[in-house]
């Protein structure tokens, strides 16, 4: 069979970066964020709290091919606002909610 081992969808390889960002140049405050190792559950999440941005014009994502675990993330920004900006707060964002529902979590089951 030539699906690829299991651990392969979720260990990084030496060299092999989680993260990569590409400016789009040509499209103004754009920027393509390739996340290794990922799939549609992070790409959606990203996506969506990308858009919760008023700053955010356009924000989409997708994944290659489904044995490619590897997720591409496209943001557009307004011009006095970056897309990595716009990517970092997003991600800090999703950790603060992640954590107030890891707390509100934990208390209803003591």
């Amino acid at each position: 069979m030539n699906a690829p081992l299991a651990f392969e969808s979720f260990l990084l390889f030496e060299g092999e970066k989680k993260i990569a960002i590409n400016k789009n140049t040509k499209v103004p405050n754009a920027c393509l964020f390739t996340i290794n190792k990922e799939d549609h559950t992070l790409g959606n999440v990203i996506k969506l709290q990308l858009l919760e941005d008023p700053q955010v014009l356009f924000a989409g994502y997708k994944v290659l091919h489904p044995l490619e675990h590897k997720i591409i993330i496209w943001v557009q920004t307004t011009p006095d606002y970056s897309p990595q900006e716009a990517f970092t707060d997003a991600i800090t964002d999703l950790i603060s909610e992640l954590s107030i529902l890891e707390e509100r979590f934990g208390l209803l089951h003591l």
